[in-house]
């Protein structure tokens, strides 16, 4: 067949003339719909930081996401349930049969293990697991009616981050700085700091940008030891010359991407480039804890046991957040079973030792943004997964199981009305039966708290608005100022 001095064949024109018609008209189709509106913005903005205008009107610049990692017992810390004292050693009532224990043991009622306390003026009963945090029960709004889709460590943990139990969803850190960029361009918008024991089950996916690019995911921090490794390049290379490399390398990466426009990739590795140069002078300052007063130190428990690294990861974040990180989370427990919150073995051995890790830290947290003025532009969220069942998993098993059904978390700070709970388990604390709070509400919670409408706050992917919600959940008014 004759080729046309193009060098396609008259059939590959003939193709081409029509698909090009068909785009003439799919394009005045989109035009119409204002398809082009919505997704014209991308090529206005600076950089993938940058700030943008919040949705609502509020006071919080940041968050500080504080995950009890392994699940830790509504009925033993935050949500107290004399009825269990009443039917101690029964079983739970009938009518109960969906639930799923992953083939464990269903045993019998079980009281809290200590002792729950009012605190405060508003009187919020918390247990001895946390004495320090009851000191500022006028700060919190205990929700606690919660409940999530899994009953599984990593399934659960992933949706608590991201909103679904499947892995390849951006988190909520990756949704704000997405939402409202970052004001400080010298460090990540978003960091994450686990424990030295481990990371979560599921691992990188809980603070992973998923289909956005690659500039919102969670920058890992170190929770012992330089949080940050290789930040400082050889010494035989000098800034000057570090910045003309870096200068020639963007030129060739733009060359490439001019060539192959829509390279996400690319384009984040290029602003990845550029934030590790400016971090190289800002964020050793920002993590420099040898700045910070004994004073400061002490009633953070840093360099005694056992709050030490706990205690260190809440002071670096209140100083990344003072200099304008959007969204850091704090990871308390890692690895699995025992070295995290997951008390299958005893309730008291392992919220014993976990509680006393961070209940001191925790408390000096909420102490020091107050005392700073950065609470009221500072929203705190405290809780686990899941939480854990009202029964124990046998006589000589006084740990809980996992409980997806009902569980309580907390949050201060802006916007937070404080000293108030909402929502209500049953009488045994194994169901939300009052104001029920879906993880999808808790999340449209917090958005909304940052300033963010999860309705408007959304990606487009795959020819469809994504959404950390998927607009299915509902802002909890009662627990806002």
């Amino acid at each position: 067949m004759q080729l046309f001095p193009c060098g396609n064949t008259r059939r590959e024109f003939v193709w081409q003339m029509g698909g090009g018609f068909t785009g003439v008209a799919l394009s005045a189709l989109l035009g119409n719909d204002g398809f082009f509106a919505r997704h014209a913005s991308a090529g206005e903005v600076p950089g993938p930081l940058s700030i943008r205008p919040a949705h609502l009107p509020t006071k919080a610049k940041s968050c500080i996401f504080l995950m009890m990692n392994g699940a830790p017992s509504q009925v033993d810390t935050f949500d107290y349930k004399p009825s269990l004292e009443k039917y101690a050693g029964k079983p739970l009532p009938a009518g109960k049969d969906y639930i799923n224990s992953g083939g464990r043991k269903v045993g019998f009622l079980t009281p809290a293990f200590r002792k729950f306390k009012p605190g405060g003026e508003s009187g919020l009963l918390i247990s001895d697991y946390f004495p320090n945090v009851r000191k500022h029960a006028d700060k919190l709004a205990v929700i606690k009616s919660c409940h999530t889709d899994s009953h599984a460590h990593g399934s659960a943990l992933v949706a608590m981050n991201t909103g679904k139990t499947f892995i390849g969803r951006p988190s909520l850190g990756s949704w704000c700085v997405y939402g409202l960029g970052t004001e400080n361009q010298s460090l990540p918008g978003y960091v994450v700091i686990l424990d030295k024991r481990g990371g979560p089950i599921g691992g990188q996916p809980n603070w992973s940008s998923g289909f956005m690019s690659a500039a919102y995911q969670g920058t890992l921090f170190r929770p012992v030891g330089d949080p940050i490794l290789d930040l400082r390049g050889p010494l035989h290379i000098t800034r000057d010359v570090q910045r003309e490399q870096l200068n020639l390398l963007e030129t060739l990466n733009q060359k490439h991407l001019a060539a192959r426009p829509g390279g996400d990739e690319l384009a984040s590795r290029i602003n990845s480039y550029e934030l590790a140069f400016r971090m190289q002078t800002e964020a050793p300052e920002a993590v420099d804890l040898t700045q910070e007063s004994e004073a400061t130190l002490a009633s953070y428990g840093v360099g005694q046991k056992p709050t030490d690294e706990f205690g260190r990861n809440c002071l670096v974040a209140r100083r990344l957040v003072e200099r304008g990180v959007r969204f850091v989370q704090l990871y308390s427990g890692g690895g699995h079973l025992e070295e995290t919150w997951d008390a299958h073995e005893s309730i008291e051995k392992n919220h014993g030792r976990h509680g006393s890790e961070v209940d001191q830290p925790i408390a000096a947290l909420l102490t020091d943004l107050e005392e700073r003025g950065l609470l009221e532009e500072t929203l705190i969220v405290w809780g686990g997964e899941f939480g854990r069942m009202p029964f124990s998993e046998g006589p000589d098993a006084p740990g809980r199981n996992h409980n997806p059904y009902g569980f309580s978390m907390w949050l201060a700070g802006a916007g937070v009305k404080g000293g108030i709970s909402w929502g209500e388990t049953d009488e045994f604390g194994f169901e939300a039966v009052v104001d029920r709070v879906h993880l999808h509400d808790l999340h449209a919670t917090i958005l909304h708290l940052m300033g963010l409408d999860h309705e408007k706050l959304t990606y487009f992917h795959q020819g469809r608005d994504e959404s950390l919600t998927d607009v299915f959940g509902n802002v909890v008014k009662g627990v806002l100022a």
